[in-house]
């Protein structure tokens, strides 16, 4: 049995496609305790793996003269989002030489994208936002009745300390 065949899979609609090559910010959430704060990582694509529920990319930074990795999960309920800041000119699929290299000289050259594919980046983030704006639509039609138990609630207070 395949776990596969029994989860079905739906793509995190915060994360834009990225390749390898990418520079990103990737905001992850952080659980310290009781608390739960955004951790945001900003690196280049070294490597994109596509195993389907496994799938990941790897995210390198150089941060105070010490390279650093990060491996994030592409369905992670943790990662909250990821920001495409620019995209690498590269021609090989893992970027692992970037290693070697000093944080200055591993700079890829930005791409420059076609017609048809800012297009289609602009449909992309189109569709974000008219999601987003029904998911907020959603939640204000479901937040009167929240807000008239807060009220109640607020009400019940106010008596009890009169009295």
């Amino acid at each position: 049995m395949n776990i596969e065949s029994l989860v079905e899979l739906k793509p995190n609609p915060n994360i834009p496609e990225i390749t390898s090559g990418d520079t990103v910010k990737v905001s992850t959430r952080i659980t310290e305790g009781d608390k739960e704060r955004i951790q945001v990582f900003q690196g280049v694509v070294i490597s994109m793996k596509n195993r389907g529920i496994s799938s990941s990319f790897t995210v390198r930074r150089v941060a105070y003269g010490v390279g650093v990795e990060r491996t994030f999960a592409i369905y992670s309920p943790r990662v909250e989002k990821v920001e495409l800041i620019r995209r690498g000119k590269k021609r090989r699929a893992k970027l692992f030489y970037l290693r070697g290299l000093s944080a200055k000289t591993s700079r890829l050259r930005e791409k420059r994208l076609t017609q048809k594919e800012t297009e289609r980046e602009n449909e992309r983030t189109q569709k974000l936002d008219e999601e987003q704006a029904r998911l907020k639509a959603e939640q204000a039609a479901a937040s009167p009745a929240a807000e008239a138990g807060k009220e109640a609630v607020a009400e019940s207070d106010k008596k009890a300390k009169t009295n």
